[in-house]
Parts: C-alpha cells; sequence; structure tokens
C-alpha cells in the first residue's frame, strides 16, 4: 500500500471515532430511557442522567463515560491547545463516571465533584465548538460548507451553556419547590444531543469538504 493511501485509511478511520464519540452523546440519554423501559423495573426517566448509576443501566452510563474520555485522552487536534483541552475533557469525563451524585444527598462531596466535573466538561466542549471547530486552519477564505459547519458549532456551543447555566439555575432557585422535576434531565439531554451534534459534524457527517471529508 502506498503511503499517500495509508494516511487517507487512517484519517478516515479518525472521522469514524468522532462520529462514534457523537452518537454516544446523541443516543445515550434514550438507550438509558428505553434500557429501564425494557429491562428493569423503576422509572423510565430519572430525575438526572446521572442517577441511572444507581440503577440496572449503571454499566452503560459509566460505560459511554469511559469511552468517551478515553477518546478525549488521544485526541489529537491541530494544535497543542486541542491536545490539552481534550486530555482535560476526558479527565473530567472520569469525573463524572467514577463520582456519581448520590440520590439521598446529592451534595455531599462526591456531589460536588460530580458536578464540578460534569460543568468543566461541557464548558470544554463548549470551547471546542465555539472557538476551536470554528478556527480556519488553512489561513485561507473559509469554503461554504466550512461557514455552514461553523454555523452547527456555533449553535451547539450555545446550546451546551445555556443548558449548563440553566441546570444550575435549576439547583440553586428551583430545586427545592420541584423536588420532582425531570428539567435536569432534559436539559442534560439537550446538552449531549449537541456534544454530539458538533462532533459528528467534525466527524465529516454535515457538511463535509469536497475533496478532505473534514
Amino acid at each position: 500500500m502506498k503511503p499517500k493511501d495509508n494516511y487517507s485509511d487512517q484519517t478516515y478511520t479518525y472521522l469514524a471515532l468522532r462520529r462514534t464519540v457523537g452518537w454516544i452523546g446523541i443516543l445515550l440519554p434514550f438507550v438509558l430511557m428505553t434500557g429501564m423501559k425494557l429491562f428493569f423495573e423503576g422509572a423510565a426517566i430519572q430525575k438526572t442522567i446521572s442517577q441511572y448509576y444507581y440503577t440496572g443501566m449503571r454499566d452503560v452510563l459509566t460505560g459511554s463515560l469511559c469511552a468517551i474520555a478515553l477518546f478525549m485522552f488521544y485526541y489529537k487536534g491541530y494544535d497543542e491547545w486541542d491536545n490539552r483541552l481534550g486530555s482535560l475533557a476526558g479527565l473530567f469525563a472520569l469525573g463524572i463516571a467514577w463520582f456519581p451524585t448520590s440520590p439521598t444527598d446529592p451534595q455531599n462531596v462526591t456531589g460536588n465533584i460530580h458536578f464540578v466535573s460534569a460543568s468543566i466538561f461541557f464548558l470544554i466542549l463548549s470551547v471546542f465548538s465555539l472557538v476551536r471547530f470554528t478556527k480556519n486552519k488553512s489561513g485561507t477564505r473559509p469554503s461554504g460548507q466550512k461557514q455552514s459547519r461553523n454555523i452547527i458549532y456555533r449553535i451547539c456551543g450555545i446550546v451546551m451553556i445555556t443548558c449548563l447555566i440553566s441546570i444550575l439555575v435549576f439547583f440553586n432557585f428551583f430545586k427545592v419547590k420541584n423536588p420532582d422535576s425531570h428539567f435536569v434531565f432534559w436539559a442534560e439531554t439537550a446538552a449531549l444531543i449537541a456534544f454530539g451534534v458538533s462532533w459528528l459534524t467534525k466527524g465529516g457527517t454535515l457538511y463535509p469538504d469536497k475533496r478532505k471529508g473534514i
């Protein structure tokens, strides 16, 4: 095989990994809901996604988060900033998986580590979408496809930040009055979908360049 062909195969494999991570983010809440409904007793929709840790879907939740973390650790972007941000995102993804909130005392030490990890994780993903993915690496005028991708990246980044702020507001002002609300679950679901769409786009699923597919 020629070196050029080998490099092309590696590139398309890396794009496929980006798309896989994107699909994990998009599908995770719905897989958790469906699994609870079909195979286990208990409410299909939990108050938060992290509370699936205490259900029969725990392995799916932690396995998905660890898969995302592993990809982020080995993510190689265009420069060192991409690589460092990816490693940090992987570290905090593990924090989400390994320090679940308690269903009885969500604001204990473990719960606080979980919340901080989730907050920083989504902030880093927002930086990827709003800053890193929208950069024009070639230094030339961006193509029409690139401009369309940038719109998607910005929308996804704004959605993630909005969801994060709304969850913070809910916990501080509305949680006590609405203890059985599923607001946080749906806000987390929206943030995961935005994360997934952003990485699917980066993986060449939406508006790929005609030549490079990235």
